[in-house]
């Protein structure tokens, strides 16, 4: 019997490695397992890669959950049809009162939504309550009707313009800080 120097199993003599622990028993032997390697048996080796590989598949689970944003914080919502609607989540719309044709730039300063149209309308600002909001809105008939300009935040106005020059633009800028 032969006590393997790692473990301390008793071994058969004519082993070459140790039943227990895969160490090698013949110092002068030199076959395909390389003395001083990591020596475990198959089985373990096995259950170490799965046991890593469900590691990092729910660490992976975890941040992907934690960097999604929560249903109220989006600012798109998508219904069941397909379509893309505003929600309550837009706290910004824009009245535009004129009896004519108009040109209208809207929203954050630096992702302006642009239209023009002719007559009344209310439009919702792709805006989140924290953007700074610019509205311009220029007449494009010449018309000499009053034109009027309302910024509206959660259903109260917050800031007006107007004018009655012809093609004259009205300009409004909103930052919930000021």
């Amino acid at each position: 019997m032969v006590k393997c120097p790692r473990c301390g199993c008793e071994n058969p003599s004519a082993s070459k490695y140790c039943s227990n622990c895969d160490y090698p028993l013949d110092a002068s032997y030199t076959g395909d397992k390389s003395r001083g390697s990591w020596n475990i048996g198959l089985g373990k080796k096995i259950i170490i890669v799965l046991g890593i590989v469900i590691i990092a598949f729910l660490l992976f689970s975890l941040v992907h959950n934690h960097s999604q944003p929560s249903p109220d914080d989006s600012l798109n919502v998508i219904d069941a049809n397909g379509s893309d609607y505003k929600s309550s989540t837009y706290p910004y719309r824009v009245n535009i009162s004129y009896g004519g044709s108009w040109y209208a730039e809207m929203g954050d300063p630096n992702y302006l939504d642009k239209r023009s149209s002719e007559g009344s309308g209310v439009y919702t600002l792709d805006c989140a309550s924290w953007d700074k909001i610019v509205v311009n809105v220029q007449k494009t008939d010449y018309g000499e009707g009053p034109l009027k300009i309302q910024l509206i935040r959660n259903g109260v106005v917050v800031a007006e313009n107007s004018t009655t020059n012809e093609s004259n633009t009205v300009t409004l800028e909103y930052n919930q800080d000021n």
